[in-house]
């Protein structure tokens, strides 16, 4: 009978050992990997490309953007939203706070990022929050969700 139960404990401690979950050597990878992303995200933004930004965003992307009424549902409308950036040639974003967690093949970026800008001939600077969630598809990390508000004062 002890024998019965540490043959029973010994299975239980081997099942343990052999889940598998991801090292942290993978969660650092995979967080670089959003930072690089968003990083990306943030250079194709300054580009002031429309079709650069939405290049980053999945064909299923959500967006709800800072300004808009309604959320963006459809990558034409997404594309719509960041055709507006051709006239507002010198409006940047810094990301400044970052949040990173990945779970697997989906990761999530929260924090804040500022829009600056120089509009009748002052300069402005709007920090706002977001929430950008990135899927992993065929390699590479695109936006699935996007939600940016401007900062309460």
């Amino acid at each position: 009978m002890t024998f019965r139960i540490l043959v029973i404990l010994l299975l239980i401690a081997l099942q343990g050992a052999c889940a598998t979950s991801p090292s942290d050597e993978s969660t650092a990878t995979s967080q670089q990997e959003i930072a690089e992303a968003t990083q990306a995200w943030q250079t194709a933004f300054n580009s002031r490309d429309p079709a650069r930004i939405t290049a980053m965003y999945a064909p299923d992307a959500v967006f709800w953007g800072t300004t808009m009424k309604s959320i963006a549902t459809h990558p034409d409308a997404v594309a719509e939203y960041f055709k507006a950036a051709g006239s507002r040639p010198n409006t940047r974003v810094v990301f400044e706070e970052q949040h990173i967690r990945v779970y697997g093949d989906v990761a999530i970026n929260s924090g804040t990022y500022t829009f600056k800008d120089v509009r009748d001939g002052q300069a402005t600077a709007n920090l706002s929050r977001y929430t950008l969630v990135f899927r992993k598809r065929q390699g590479t990390w695109l936006i699935v969700d996007h939600h940016s508000s401007r900062m309460p004062t």
